[in-house]
Protein backbone atom coordinates (compact mmCIF):
# COMPACT_ATOMS: atom_id res chain seq x y z
CA UNK A 1 0.00 0.00 0.00
CA UNK A 2 1.55 3.25 -1.11
CA UNK A 3 0.47 6.72 -0.06
CA UNK A 4 -1.40 8.58 -2.76
CA UNK A 5 -4.11 11.14 -3.25
CA UNK A 6 -6.42 8.36 -4.39
CA UNK A 7 -7.04 5.96 -1.50
CA UNK A 8 -7.06 2.30 -2.40
CA UNK A 9 -8.27 -0.03 0.32
CA UNK A 10 -6.86 -3.43 1.10
CA UNK A 11 -9.27 -5.97 2.58
CA UNK A 12 -7.79 -8.64 4.84
CA UNK A 13 -9.74 -11.61 6.24
CA UNK A 14 -9.92 -12.15 9.99
CA UNK A 15 -10.77 -15.76 10.72
CA UNK A 16 -7.83 -17.16 12.69
CA UNK A 17 -4.91 -16.19 14.93
CA UNK A 18 -2.65 -16.32 11.85
CA UNK A 19 -4.86 -13.67 10.22
CA UNK A 20 -4.39 -11.43 13.26
CA UNK A 21 -0.62 -11.51 12.78
CA UNK A 22 -1.01 -10.80 9.04
CA UNK A 23 -3.26 -7.77 9.72
CA UNK A 24 -0.75 -6.37 12.24
CA UNK A 25 2.12 -6.84 9.76
CA UNK A 26 0.24 -5.16 6.92
CA UNK A 27 -0.73 -2.17 9.07
CA UNK A 28 2.87 -1.73 10.26
CA UNK A 29 4.20 -1.85 6.68
CA UNK A 30 1.62 0.62 5.43
CA UNK A 31 2.20 2.97 8.38
CA UNK A 32 5.97 2.93 7.74
CA UNK A 33 5.42 3.68 4.03
CA UNK A 34 3.20 6.63 4.96
CA UNK A 35 5.86 8.11 7.26
CA UNK A 36 4.53 7.18 10.68
CA UNK A 37 7.32 7.19 13.27
CA UNK A 38 8.20 4.09 15.28
CA UNK A 39 6.18 5.15 18.35
CA UNK A 40 3.15 5.91 16.18
CA UNK A 41 3.53 2.57 14.39
CA UNK A 42 3.61 0.79 17.74
CA UNK A 43 0.44 2.58 18.88
CA UNK A 44 -1.31 1.65 15.63
CA UNK A 45 -0.29 -1.99 15.84
CA UNK A 46 -1.47 -2.11 19.47
CA UNK A 47 -4.87 -0.67 18.53
CA UNK A 48 -5.13 -3.00 15.54
CA UNK A 49 -4.27 -6.01 17.70
CA UNK A 50 -7.16 -5.21 20.05
CA UNK A 51 -9.67 -4.47 17.30
CA UNK A 52 -8.76 -7.44 15.12
CA UNK A 53 -8.91 -9.80 18.12
CA UNK A 54 -12.35 -8.41 19.05
CA UNK A 55 -13.49 -9.04 15.46
CA UNK A 56 -12.34 -12.66 15.73
CA UNK A 57 -13.33 -13.49 19.32
CA UNK A 58 -16.54 -11.49 19.82
CA UNK A 59 -17.68 -11.09 16.21
CA UNK A 60 -16.90 -14.61 15.05
CA UNK A 61 -14.50 -13.33 12.40
CA UNK A 62 -14.85 -10.82 9.62
CA UNK A 63 -12.41 -8.58 7.80
CA UNK A 64 -10.23 -5.49 8.10
CA UNK A 65 -10.18 -2.70 5.54
CA UNK A 66 -6.93 -0.72 5.52
CA UNK A 67 -6.95 2.56 3.58
CA UNK A 68 -4.06 5.02 3.20
CA UNK A 69 -5.25 8.64 3.39
CA UNK A 70 -3.85 11.87 1.97
CA UNK A 71 -5.90 15.03 2.41
CA UNK A 72 -3.31 17.33 0.85
CA UNK A 73 -2.04 18.50 4.25
CA UNK A 74 -1.39 15.22 6.03
CA UNK A 75 -1.13 11.49 5.44
CA UNK A 76 -2.96 8.96 7.52
CA UNK A 77 -4.41 5.51 7.77
CA UNK A 78 -8.04 4.41 8.17
CA UNK A 79 -8.57 0.93 9.59
CA UNK A 80 -12.06 -0.57 9.72
CA UNK A 81 -12.87 -3.89 11.39
CA UNK A 82 -16.13 -5.44 10.22
CA UNK A 83 -17.99 -8.49 11.52
CA UNK A 84 -21.53 -9.82 11.24
CA UNK A 85 -21.57 -11.23 14.76
CA UNK A 86 -23.97 -10.56 17.63
CA UNK A 87 -23.18 -6.83 17.88
CA UNK A 88 -22.51 -4.93 21.09
CA UNK A 89 -25.52 -4.79 23.39
CA UNK A 90 -24.43 -1.81 25.48
CA UNK A 91 -21.87 0.27 23.59
CA UNK A 92 -21.51 2.87 26.34
CA UNK A 93 -20.65 0.15 28.84
CA UNK A 94 -18.30 -1.58 26.36
CA UNK A 95 -16.38 1.71 25.91
CA UNK A 96 -15.84 2.04 29.68
CA UNK A 97 -12.31 1.46 30.98
CA UNK A 98 -12.19 -1.80 32.89
CA UNK A 99 -15.24 -3.35 31.23
CA UNK A 100 -14.67 -6.83 29.84
CA UNK A 101 -17.00 -9.42 28.42
CA UNK A 102 -14.31 -12.03 28.02
CA UNK A 103 -12.25 -12.12 31.20
CA UNK A 104 -9.52 -9.81 29.86
CA UNK A 105 -8.28 -6.50 31.23
CA UNK A 106 -11.14 -4.56 29.68
CA UNK A 107 -8.91 -2.12 27.80
CA UNK A 108 -9.74 -3.22 24.24
CA UNK A 109 -12.14 -0.63 22.79
CA UNK A 110 -11.38 2.21 25.18
CA UNK A 111 -7.64 1.57 24.92
CA UNK A 112 -7.73 1.44 21.13
CA UNK A 113 -9.72 4.70 21.07
CA UNK A 114 -6.96 6.47 23.02
CA UNK A 115 -4.26 5.32 20.56
CA UNK A 116 -5.75 7.00 17.45
CA UNK A 117 -7.07 10.45 16.54
CA UNK A 118 -10.51 9.37 15.25
CA UNK A 119 -12.61 6.44 16.43
CA UNK A 120 -16.16 5.29 15.71
CA UNK A 121 -18.26 2.22 16.39
CA UNK A 122 -21.37 1.21 14.46
CA UNK A 123 -23.15 -1.75 15.98
CA UNK A 124 -26.57 -3.28 16.08
CA UNK A 125 -27.45 -6.29 18.21
CA UNK A 126 -27.80 -9.32 15.97
CA UNK A 127 -26.34 -7.54 12.92
CA UNK A 128 -22.66 -7.07 13.65
CA UNK A 129 -20.17 -4.33 14.36
CA UNK A 130 -17.90 -2.02 12.40
CA UNK A 131 -15.14 -0.24 14.30
CA UNK A 132 -13.22 2.44 12.40
CA UNK A 133 -10.00 4.03 13.63
CA UNK A 134 -8.08 6.79 11.85
CA UNK A 135 -4.56 7.95 12.66
CA UNK A 136 -2.65 10.81 11.06
CA UNK A 137 1.11 11.13 10.72
CA UNK A 138 2.31 13.64 13.30
CA UNK A 139 5.60 15.36 12.77
CA UNK A 140 8.27 15.48 15.45
CA UNK A 141 8.60 19.09 16.62
CA UNK A 142 11.71 20.80 15.25
CA UNK A 143 14.40 21.42 17.84
CA UNK A 144 14.54 24.98 19.03
CA UNK A 145 17.91 26.66 18.76
CA UNK A 146 19.18 29.09 21.35
CA UNK A 147 17.95 27.08 24.31
CA UNK A 148 20.34 26.16 26.95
Amino acid sequence: MQPSGQASSTTLPIGSDADLAWVRQQVRQCAAALGFGLVQQTKLVTAVSELARNTLVHGGGGHAEITPLDNGRARGLRMSFVDSGPGIRDLELAMTDGYTSGGGLGLGLSGARRLVQEFSVETEPGRGTTVTAVAWVTQVPASRSGLG
